[in-house]
């Protein structure tokens, strides 16, 4: 599918979508936007880039949103700078792209990591928030807390101690795609087909341009290493209050890395309206396992706060 030497051009996958570069907090941002209306910003997660929503995208936009799907900071096209992957920095690179789009406010949706960035954003980022979607995520407090309380959840995250390794997992994510073709196949629902070998090869591949894996395990080992760490304490402080705008969380029935069981958790973190829906047999990646299902939520969701 790829040339042999791969570069950011790659990502850049034709569609109904146009593909733009913009500046924000110190550094270069690939977003794909398609559609016209109130903006919606989509945030993937790990190991995926911004193609994760193309089918979100197409909905959103015949339903009158623009939707726009960001590369994060050190994925896909975007800038992939030594330093800032902290979920301060991630929440501050969100705003600024809303900014650079030429928006006061958005709703974010955010998917796995992007989730916790988009729970993060209500207390981070207020001012540019007007709501929240979090797909496969609870509020990161929640998952903290079952993560040291829960045995099961625990053990789901077996992979973030790999990933504190270092060196190992760079390697890991690059050499022949294996890592991340087993961690989609892993994570998907086993009753359904997803993915396929076409969208497991494009991951991979993505995974395997220059410093994006090393970005990618960045995020992780913050949010490990932040525990016993002052710029820990403080985020953990600063998302602790009630979450004040609307809140949709949607979560799979078989997602055997975030468990649906500490997903319910999340309401009482929110002060403002808060739904949220587990759907039937999908796994960890809602948007792909499962489109129609995150479309019809998420489409009647906007609906409902542009009334």
């Amino acid at each position: 599918m790829f040339p042999t030497t791969p570069d950011a051009s790659m990502v850049l996958v034709d569609g109904p979508w146009e593909h733009r570069f913009v500046a924000a907090n110190g550094a270069r941002f690939h977003v794909a936007e398609q559609g016209q209306g109130p903006l919606v910003l989509l945030l993937h997660g790990f190991p995926q880039f911004w193609w994760a929503w193309r089918h979100q995208m197409q909905a959103l936009a015949d339903a009158g949103y623009r939707a726009c799907a960001l590369d994060l900071r050190g994925y896909g096209a975007s800038d992939k700078p030594p330093r800032g992957y902290d979920t301060r920095t991630s929440a501050t690179d969100a705003a600024s792209v809303i900014r650079s789009l030429g928006e006061s406010q958005a709703v974010v949706v955010g998917h796995g990591w992007g989730g916790w960035i988009a729970w993060s954003m209500a207390s981070l980022q207020p001012a540019v928030t007007s709501a929240v979607g979090s797909v496969s995520m609870p509020h990161p407090l929640v998952f903290r807390h079952a993560s040291f309380t829960n045995a099961r959840q625990a053990r789901a995250n077996g992979y973030l101690l790999g990933l504190q390794r270092p060196f190992v997992p760079e390697r890991e994510m690059t050499v022949h795609g294996g890592y991340v073709q087993r961690l989609l196949r892993e994570w998907a629902s086993p009753r359904g087909i997803w993915p396929s070998l076409e969208e497991g090869r494009m991951y991979a591949d993505a995974m395997a341009l220059p410093f994006v894996a090393h970005s990618a395990a960045e995020y992780y080992r913050w949010v490990v290493r932040s525990q016993v760490r002052p710029d820990g304490w403080q985020f953990a402080k600063r998302v602790s209050g009630p979450v004040q705008v609307p809140v949709l969380q949607l979560h799979g029935e078989d997602d055997p890395a975030v468990l649906p069981e500490i997903m319910p958790t999340s309401r009482a973190r929110c002060a403002g309206p808060f739904e949220a829906y587990e759907v039937p047999a999908a796994g960890h990646f809602l948007p792909e396992e499962a489109p129609d299902a995150v479309n019809a939520h998420l489409v009647r969701w906007l609906d409902g706060l542009h009334t």
